[in-house]
């Protein structure tokens, strides 16, 4: 069944991904017309002006958030496309909170390394069984969001799950190197229950329609 729903998936319109900072106009706009941020709960980004650009605290601009990170997919423009522009998993971030997260894998942890304004995001070392190294958790709110794309990327991209398992590090205590579930027994474990505590959203139902 996976395998089957990856072959529905795969075929898609390519975006640019320069495309992205206009599609996110569409996909990612909150009900008052301002950037709907999954890693910070003060910012109040509006699109276009504050889009990129240099930051220094958390509020200043948002960028363009791998939510799978681009380092496990390679280095050179062949390897990293069509993932790298694949707005399924592509989110307008908090510039600084996204600079702070990098290519960390997301865990649940305790946030003695990093939290954001109001502890809405944090980072520190993993609390869930089965890994114990640093980690990204994203707030309760979005935890399932995050956990039904990356069974989305598994799941399209399963036929590279191998090669992103043994040469890119960084993606290990993610992966399992196998098509087949994909993710590691503690990340899958923690995915799924992620998955049910924080159900389908409305804001999620018309994101993935808008990207349709």
């Amino acid at each position: 069944l996976k395998t089957a729903l990856s072959g529905v998936i795969y075929n898609r319109t390519e975006r640019t991904y320069n495309d992205l900072w206009t599609d996110f106009r569409s996909t990612d706009a909150r009900p008052d017309g301002k950037v709907w941020d999954m890693y910070s709960n003060i910012s109040n980004f509006t699109f276009g002006s504050d889009q990129a650009g240099s930051y220094k605290k958390e509020g200043d601009v948002y960028n363009r958030e791998h939510s799978f990170p681009k380092s496990w997919f390679g280095a050179s423009k062949k390897q990293i496309l069509p993932m790298y522009t694949d707005l399924f998993h592509l989110y307008p971030t908090d510039g600084y909170v996204n600079g702070k997260r990098g290519n960390m894998p997301f865990g649940e942890n305790k946030g003695e390394s990093y939290k954001s304004v109001n502890g809405f995001s944090k980072i520190g070392s993993c609390t869930y069984p089965g890994y114990s190294g640093t980690v990204f958790e994203p707030n309760d709110e979005y935890k399932g969001d995050f956990a039904r794309t990356y069974f989305y990327m598994v799941t399209c991209y399963e036929d590279k799950l191998p090669n992103w398992y043994d040469n890119y590090e960084d993606a290990r205590p993610t992966l399992d190197g196998n098509k087949y579930p994909g993710l590691s027994s503690w990340q899958l474990s923690m995915l799924m229950k992620w998955a049910a505590n924080d159900p389908v959203s409305r804001k999620e139902v018309e994101r993935n329609e808008a990207i349709a």
